[in-house]
Protein backbone atom coordinates (compact mmCIF):
# COMPACT_ATOMS: atom_id res chain seq x y z
CA UNK A 1 0.00 0.00 0.00
CA UNK A 2 2.87 2.06 1.08
CA UNK A 3 4.64 1.56 -2.36
CA UNK A 4 1.28 2.37 -3.83
CA UNK A 5 0.65 5.65 -2.47
CA UNK A 6 4.14 6.77 -3.17
CA UNK A 7 3.66 5.51 -7.22
CA UNK A 8 0.36 7.74 -7.14
CA UNK A 9 2.41 10.97 -5.49
CA UNK A 10 5.02 10.92 -7.62
CA UNK A 11 2.73 10.64 -10.62
CA UNK A 12 0.72 13.11 -9.91
CA UNK A 13 4.09 15.54 -9.64
CA UNK A 14 5.22 14.69 -12.50
CA UNK A 15 1.99 15.62 -14.33
CA UNK A 16 1.31 18.62 -12.13
CA UNK A 17 4.92 19.73 -13.62
CA UNK A 18 4.54 18.42 -17.07
CA UNK A 19 1.33 20.89 -17.42
CA UNK A 20 3.39 23.64 -15.94
CA UNK A 21 5.97 23.24 -18.77
CA UNK A 22 5.78 26.70 -21.56
CA UNK A 23 6.90 26.00 -24.85
CA UNK A 24 8.75 28.96 -26.23
CA UNK A 25 9.70 29.50 -30.10
CA UNK A 26 11.93 31.66 -31.62
CA UNK A 27 10.99 32.66 -35.26
CA UNK A 28 11.89 35.62 -37.53
CA UNK A 29 12.35 36.89 -41.21
CA UNK A 30 15.06 38.78 -42.69
CA UNK A 31 14.23 40.19 -45.86
CA UNK A 32 16.07 42.65 -47.73
CA UNK A 33 16.11 43.88 -51.35
CA UNK A 34 18.98 46.19 -53.41
CA UNK A 35 16.24 48.63 -55.28
CA UNK A 36 16.85 51.52 -57.71
CA UNK A 37 13.86 54.10 -57.07
CA UNK A 38 12.56 56.75 -59.01
CA UNK A 39 10.50 59.46 -57.96
CA UNK A 40 9.77 62.39 -61.38
CA UNK A 41 12.67 61.58 -63.06
CA UNK A 42 15.06 61.10 -59.85
CA UNK A 43 16.54 57.95 -59.43
CA UNK A 44 18.55 56.82 -55.91
CA UNK A 45 20.02 53.24 -55.43
CA UNK A 46 19.07 52.06 -52.26
CA UNK A 47 19.35 48.31 -50.03
CA UNK A 48 16.05 48.33 -48.26
CA UNK A 49 14.39 46.38 -45.33
CA UNK A 50 11.37 45.05 -45.87
CA UNK A 51 9.96 44.11 -42.60
CA UNK A 52 12.49 42.59 -41.11
CA UNK A 53 12.03 40.90 -37.85
CA UNK A 54 12.86 38.79 -34.94
CA UNK A 55 10.00 36.57 -32.38
CA UNK A 56 9.56 34.95 -29.12
CA UNK A 57 6.16 33.23 -28.69
CA UNK A 58 5.08 30.67 -26.43
CA UNK A 59 2.13 28.70 -24.76
CA UNK A 60 1.38 27.09 -21.28
CA UNK A 61 -1.20 24.16 -20.91
CA UNK A 62 -3.21 25.14 -17.66
CA UNK A 63 -5.18 21.76 -17.91
CA UNK A 64 -8.56 21.43 -18.81
CA UNK A 65 -8.56 22.34 -22.24
CA UNK A 66 -7.07 26.03 -20.70
CA UNK A 67 -4.02 27.92 -22.01
CA UNK A 68 -1.62 31.12 -21.67
CA UNK A 69 0.27 32.31 -24.47
CA UNK A 70 2.23 35.66 -25.49
CA UNK A 71 4.16 36.19 -28.23
CA UNK A 72 6.82 39.26 -28.38
CA UNK A 73 8.27 40.94 -31.78
CA UNK A 74 10.40 43.24 -32.65
CA UNK A 75 11.11 44.94 -36.04
CA UNK A 76 14.92 45.11 -36.92
CA UNK A 77 16.69 46.93 -39.66
CA UNK A 78 19.20 44.20 -41.03
CA UNK A 79 21.09 47.60 -43.28
CA UNK A 80 21.83 49.09 -40.40
CA UNK A 81 21.64 46.75 -37.09
CA UNK A 82 18.90 49.16 -36.08
CA UNK A 83 15.94 47.58 -33.65
CA UNK A 84 12.71 48.79 -33.95
CA UNK A 85 11.32 51.71 -32.04
CA UNK A 86 9.15 51.19 -29.81
CA UNK A 87 11.70 47.65 -29.35
CA UNK A 88 8.20 45.16 -29.27
CA UNK A 89 6.65 47.34 -31.68
CA UNK A 90 5.06 44.69 -33.77
CA UNK A 91 3.27 42.88 -31.37
CA UNK A 92 3.19 42.38 -27.55
CA UNK A 93 0.53 40.44 -26.27
CA UNK A 94 -0.66 38.19 -23.42
CA UNK A 95 -3.43 35.89 -24.06
CA UNK A 96 -5.84 32.85 -22.67
CA UNK A 97 -7.75 30.92 -24.77
CA UNK A 98 -9.73 27.58 -23.98
CA UNK A 99 -13.31 26.42 -24.86
CA UNK A 100 -14.60 29.95 -24.45
CA UNK A 101 -12.99 30.86 -27.13
CA UNK A 102 -9.30 33.90 -26.75
CA UNK A 103 -9.06 36.90 -24.96
CA UNK A 104 -6.15 38.78 -26.14
CA UNK A 105 -4.20 42.04 -24.55
CA UNK A 106 -1.48 44.33 -25.53
CA UNK A 107 -0.11 45.45 -28.83
CA UNK A 108 -1.38 43.96 -32.00
CA UNK A 109 -2.43 44.64 -35.74
CA UNK A 110 -6.06 44.90 -36.49
CA UNK A 111 -7.46 41.34 -37.64
CA UNK A 112 -9.70 43.31 -40.20
CA UNK A 113 -6.03 43.35 -41.89
CA UNK A 114 -4.98 40.00 -41.85
CA UNK A 115 -8.84 39.20 -43.36
CA UNK A 116 -8.51 41.69 -46.15
CA UNK A 117 -5.40 43.48 -47.39
CA UNK A 118 -3.06 40.55 -45.61
CA UNK A 119 -4.77 37.93 -48.42
CA UNK A 120 -4.50 40.10 -51.73
CA UNK A 121 -1.34 41.31 -50.96
CA UNK A 122 0.59 38.18 -52.02
CA UNK A 123 4.31 38.39 -53.50
CA UNK A 124 5.94 39.83 -50.61
CA UNK A 125 4.04 39.48 -47.59
CA UNK A 126 3.13 42.96 -48.16
CA UNK A 127 6.27 44.83 -47.18
CA UNK A 128 8.39 47.14 -48.53
CA UNK A 129 7.93 49.82 -51.42
CA UNK A 130 5.34 46.80 -53.15
CA UNK A 131 3.40 46.95 -50.28
CA UNK A 132 -0.14 47.95 -50.95
CA UNK A 133 0.15 51.43 -50.75
CA UNK A 134 -3.19 52.51 -50.89
CA UNK A 135 -5.19 50.41 -48.22
CA UNK A 136 -6.76 52.94 -45.95
CA UNK A 137 -5.62 51.37 -42.23
CA UNK A 138 -7.03 53.42 -39.61
CA UNK A 139 -7.43 51.14 -36.16
CA UNK A 140 -4.88 51.84 -33.03
CA UNK A 141 -2.39 48.86 -32.65
CA UNK A 142 -2.10 50.04 -28.55
CA UNK A 143 -4.00 49.52 -25.68
CA UNK A 144 -5.76 46.88 -26.97
CA UNK A 145 -8.09 44.29 -25.93
CA UNK A 146 -9.68 41.13 -28.36
CA UNK A 147 -11.70 38.31 -28.34
CA UNK A 148 -11.91 35.15 -30.85
CA UNK A 149 -14.91 33.54 -30.61
CA UNK A 150 -14.67 29.52 -30.55
CA UNK A 151 -15.13 27.75 -34.23
CA UNK A 152 -19.18 27.15 -34.34
CA UNK A 153 -19.06 26.67 -37.93
CA UNK A 154 -16.58 24.80 -39.92
CA UNK A 155 -14.08 27.51 -41.66
CA UNK A 156 -15.44 30.39 -39.68
CA UNK A 157 -13.40 32.36 -37.53
CA UNK A 158 -14.87 36.16 -36.16
CA UNK A 159 -12.66 38.47 -33.47
CA UNK A 160 -13.52 42.12 -32.53
CA UNK A 161 -11.40 44.27 -30.43
CA UNK A 162 -11.25 47.81 -28.59
CA UNK A 163 -8.49 49.89 -28.34
CA UNK A 164 -8.83 52.13 -25.05
CA UNK A 165 -8.11 55.27 -24.80
CA UNK A 166 -7.22 56.01 -21.38
CA UNK A 167 -7.58 59.54 -20.71
CA UNK A 168 -5.13 60.85 -23.11
CA UNK A 169 -6.20 64.10 -24.74
CA UNK A 170 -7.39 63.79 -28.60
CA UNK A 171 -7.24 59.72 -28.32
CA UNK A 172 -10.29 58.69 -29.12
CA UNK A 173 -11.43 54.88 -28.73
CA UNK A 174 -10.82 52.32 -31.14
CA UNK A 175 -12.42 49.01 -32.56
CA UNK A 176 -11.86 46.63 -35.23
CA UNK A 177 -13.82 43.79 -36.12
CA UNK A 178 -12.87 40.66 -38.58
CA UNK A 179 -14.43 37.45 -40.17
CA UNK A 180 -13.48 35.15 -42.21
CA UNK A 181 -14.92 32.29 -43.79
CA UNK A 182 -12.88 29.26 -45.48
CA UNK A 183 -14.61 26.58 -47.87
CA UNK A 184 -12.01 25.01 -49.94
CA UNK A 185 -10.20 26.55 -51.66
CA UNK A 186 -12.21 29.48 -51.04
CA UNK A 187 -11.63 32.20 -48.75
CA UNK A 188 -13.59 35.40 -48.00
CA UNK A 189 -13.10 38.11 -45.48
CA UNK A 190 -14.78 40.63 -43.69
CA UNK A 191 -13.01 43.87 -42.13
CA UNK A 192 -14.32 46.94 -40.09
CA UNK A 193 -12.31 49.79 -38.29
CA UNK A 194 -13.26 52.77 -36.45
CA UNK A 195 -11.08 55.45 -34.32
CA UNK A 196 -12.74 58.52 -34.18
CA UNK A 197 -14.62 59.71 -37.43
CA UNK A 198 -12.46 57.87 -38.85
CA UNK A 199 -13.77 54.23 -40.27
CA UNK A 200 -13.28 51.53 -42.97
CA UNK A 201 -14.82 48.47 -44.13
CA UNK A 202 -13.35 46.09 -46.30
CA UNK A 203 -14.70 42.78 -48.28
CA UNK A 204 -11.91 40.56 -49.74
CA UNK A 205 -12.25 37.20 -51.62
CA UNK A 206 -9.31 34.62 -52.66
CA UNK A 207 -9.45 31.41 -54.51
CA UNK A 208 -6.68 28.62 -55.71
CA UNK A 209 -7.88 27.06 -58.77
CA UNK A 210 -4.50 24.43 -58.69
CA UNK A 211 -1.40 26.34 -59.82
CA UNK A 212 -3.39 29.97 -60.16
CA UNK A 213 -4.37 32.06 -57.05
CA UNK A 214 -7.15 34.47 -57.57
CA UNK A 215 -7.84 37.30 -54.85
CA UNK A 216 -9.05 40.82 -54.44
CA UNK A 217 -10.63 43.64 -52.40
CA UNK A 218 -12.69 46.31 -52.25
CA UNK A 219 -13.14 49.07 -49.27
CA UNK A 220 -14.84 52.11 -48.47
CA UNK A 221 -13.75 54.59 -45.95
CA UNK A 222 -14.25 57.79 -44.26
CA UNK A 223 -11.72 60.17 -43.50
CA UNK A 224 -8.65 57.34 -43.78
CA UNK A 225 -6.95 59.63 -46.42
CA UNK A 226 -7.61 63.22 -46.20
CA UNK A 227 -10.70 64.16 -45.59
CA UNK A 228 -14.24 62.90 -46.90
CA UNK A 229 -15.06 59.09 -48.35
CA UNK A 230 -13.20 56.95 -50.98
CA UNK A 231 -13.54 54.04 -52.32
CA UNK A 232 -10.39 51.47 -53.83
CA UNK A 233 -10.00 48.29 -54.74
CA UNK A 234 -7.16 45.50 -55.62
CA UNK A 235 -7.08 42.75 -57.58
CA UNK A 236 -3.98 40.14 -57.36
CA UNK A 237 -3.32 37.10 -59.19
CA UNK A 238 -0.26 34.51 -58.69
CA UNK A 239 1.13 31.61 -61.21
CA UNK A 240 3.08 28.54 -59.43
CA UNK A 241 5.10 26.37 -61.54
CA UNK A 242 7.31 24.28 -59.24
CA UNK A 243 9.81 26.78 -57.58
CA UNK A 244 8.72 29.80 -59.41
CA UNK A 245 5.81 32.25 -58.75
CA UNK A 246 4.53 34.50 -61.19
CA UNK A 247 2.35 37.33 -59.50
CA UNK A 248 0.97 41.05 -60.82
CA UNK A 249 -1.35 42.93 -59.03
CA UNK A 250 -3.07 46.23 -59.74
CA UNK A 251 -4.98 48.75 -57.24
CA UNK A 252 -6.87 51.65 -57.82
CA UNK A 253 -8.27 54.70 -54.71
CA UNK A 254 -10.81 56.92 -56.33
CA UNK A 255 -10.99 60.11 -55.46
CA UNK A 256 -11.62 61.64 -51.59
CA UNK A 257 -14.68 63.32 -52.04
CA UNK A 258 -13.28 66.49 -49.86
CA UNK A 259 -9.99 66.27 -52.06
CA UNK A 260 -9.29 67.15 -55.17
CA UNK A 261 -7.19 65.29 -57.63
CA UNK A 262 -6.78 62.30 -55.24
CA UNK A 263 -7.11 59.40 -57.50
CA UNK A 264 -4.13 57.33 -57.46
CA UNK A 265 -3.63 53.70 -59.19
CA UNK A 266 -0.36 51.09 -58.15
CA UNK A 267 0.65 48.13 -60.22
CA UNK A 268 3.26 45.79 -58.95
CA UNK A 269 5.14 42.99 -61.23
CA UNK A 270 6.92 40.23 -59.71
CA UNK A 271 8.78 37.05 -59.95
CA UNK A 272 9.73 34.80 -56.77
CA UNK A 273 12.16 31.58 -56.48
CA UNK A 274 11.83 29.37 -53.42
CA UNK A 275 15.42 27.78 -52.90
CA UNK A 276 13.66 26.24 -49.75
CA UNK A 277 10.54 26.31 -47.84
CA UNK A 278 12.25 28.90 -45.80
CA UNK A 279 14.13 31.19 -47.93
CA UNK A 280 13.41 32.86 -51.87
CA UNK A 281 15.10 35.32 -54.31
CA UNK A 282 12.70 37.74 -56.11
CA UNK A 283 12.60 40.47 -58.16
CA UNK A 284 10.11 43.08 -58.71
CA UNK A 285 8.75 46.23 -60.14
CA UNK A 286 6.16 48.57 -58.43
CA UNK A 287 4.84 51.86 -59.68
CA UNK A 288 2.13 54.29 -57.80
CA UNK A 289 0.89 57.16 -59.84
CA UNK A 290 -0.35 59.88 -57.45
CA UNK A 291 -2.54 63.12 -57.97
CA UNK A 292 -1.67 66.50 -57.12
CA UNK A 293 -3.09 66.44 -53.79
CA UNK A 294 0.30 63.69 -52.99
CA UNK A 295 -2.01 61.46 -50.58
CA UNK A 296 0.63 58.07 -51.36
CA UNK A 297 3.79 59.55 -52.75
CA UNK A 298 4.25 61.87 -50.07
CA UNK A 299 6.34 59.59 -48.06
CA UNK A 300 8.63 58.61 -50.80
CA UNK A 301 11.51 60.91 -51.17
CA UNK A 302 10.72 62.96 -48.64
CA UNK A 303 8.00 64.71 -51.18
CA UNK A 304 5.31 66.64 -49.11
CA UNK A 305 4.41 69.62 -51.60
CA UNK A 306 1.03 69.13 -53.44
CA UNK A 307 0.04 70.27 -56.42
CA UNK A 308 1.64 68.48 -59.01
CA UNK A 309 0.98 65.03 -59.95
CA UNK A 310 4.04 62.72 -59.13
CA UNK A 311 4.53 58.61 -59.92
CA UNK A 312 7.07 56.58 -57.77
CA UNK A 313 8.72 53.58 -59.23
CA UNK A 314 11.02 50.67 -57.97
CA UNK A 315 13.06 48.21 -59.60
CA UNK A 316 14.24 45.68 -57.24
CA UNK A 317 15.79 42.31 -56.62
CA UNK A 318 15.69 40.96 -53.15
CA UNK A 319 16.26 37.60 -50.65
CA UNK A 320 13.79 36.76 -48.04
CA UNK A 321 14.66 33.97 -44.57
CA UNK A 322 12.46 32.53 -42.35
CA UNK A 323 13.76 31.43 -39.41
Amino acid sequence: MNRTLVVAALSTLISGAALAQSSVTVYGRLNMTLESQDMNGTNVKKENNNSSRIGFKGSEDLGGGLKAGFVLESGMSPDTGAAGSPFWGRQSEVNLSGGFGTVRLGRFTSEAYFATADYISMHNHDTGTSEDALYGYVGRNTNKVAYRAPEFVKGLSIEGAVSAAEGVVGQTRSYDFAGNYSLGDLHIGLGYEKNGTAKQMALSGFYQLGSILLGGYVQRDTNAWGSGDRTSFRLSGAYMLGASEFHLNVGKAGKTSNVANSAATQFTAAYNYNLSKRTKVYAYYTEVKDGAANLYNSGNFGVTATGRDTKFGSLAVGVRHNF
